[in-house]
Order: structure tokens, then C-alpha cells, then sequence
């Protein structure tokens, strides 16, 4: 089914709200659970576990975007999120814009874990298509620089 690029950009801008949603329930409960610090490094370590999730959902059931264009438009959304709803609405103040370890790290995290899980389901997407044959001939170099073919697509791999 061919999407409109409305709809393509709203799949991509739901993946990274609800990224954004789960960051801030981690700092919410966080915050009625322990101290401010505690809450941050809770946050820190959910943000790119949430984001690597659903960036690995992301690329196998859509990937409409490639890997880096796909953890810029992530970060983005959620840094218009933050300013918009919790520097402007929320705080009144962007006073967390200073925190290194509030804002700056899972930032940074959320764009790694996203560029990281896109690359490694677009890596394992190539391997499995030349694995299974696509393209007709397959052929492989293994160290001793023999290439071993099979007929039929299939792969020929040396036993040890």
C-alpha cells in the first residue's frame, strides 16, 4: 500500500511522541519515586532503550526514512516537545536546557540508539536478501580466497 508523505511524516511523528511520552513518565515516576538525580539517571538510561525499541519497530515495519534522517527527525521532535510543552508550558523556564545530564545525555542517547538500531535492521535486511538468493547466482569469498557458488540463489558455506 503506497503512502502519502502526510502520512508517512505523521508514522514517523507518533514513533517519536510516544518515545517523548515514555521519557517523561520515566521522570515522572521517577521524581515520586526518588530524588531529582535519581529521576535524571532513570531517564538517561530509559531514553535509549525506549527510542532503540521503537526505532527497531520503526525500520522493520515501515522505514521510510534511512537510519541518520530518521534519528535527526526523532531528536527534533522531541527537543520542539520539549521546549514547546515542558520548557514553555510545564517549567516556564529553560532552566533544563543547563542540566548536562537532564536534557543534553538522553539527547544525545536518543539520537544513537536510533541511528544504531536503524543501521543494525537495515544491516540485517541486506544480509538476509543476499542470503536467500535474491538476485539469482550467489557467491561468497571465505578467507582461503576461494569464492564457493551454488545454483539456484542458495549459499555455499564451508564447514569447519
Amino acid at each position: 500500500m503506497m503512502r502519502t508523505r502526510i502520512e508517512r511524516a505523521a508514522v514517523i511523528a507518533a514513533f517519536a511522541i510516544v518515545g517523548w511520552v515514555v521519557c517523561a513518565a520515566a521522570i515522572a515516576i521517577g521524581l515520586s519515586l526518588t530524588t531529582e538525580l535519581g529521576a535524571l539517571v532513570a531517564h538517561a538510561i530509559v531514553a535509549p532503550i525506549a527510542f532503540a525499541g521503537l526505532s527497531w519497530l520503526y525500520f522493520a515495519r515501515f522505514a521510510y526514512t534511512r537510519p541518520l534522517t530518521t534519528a535527526l527527525l526523532f531528536l527534533a521532535i522531541v527537543v520542539a516537545l520539549d521546549v514547546f510543552v515542558v520548557a514553555l508550558l510545564i517549567e516556564r523556564s529553560f532552566a533544563m536546557f543547563g542540566s548536562p545530564l537532564g536534557t543534553w545525555a538522553p539527547l544525545f542517547l536518543i539520537f544513537a540508539s536510533t541511528w544504531t538500531a536503524g543501521a543494525l535492521v537495515e544491516r540485517t535486511r541486506r544480509r538476509s536478501r543476499s542470503r536467500s538468493g535474491e538476485g539469482g547466482l550467489v557467491e561468497r569469498r571465505f578467507g582461503h580466497g576461494k569464492a564457493l557458488r551454488s545454483p539456484g540463489g542458495g549459499t555455499a558455506i564451508p564447514r569447519r
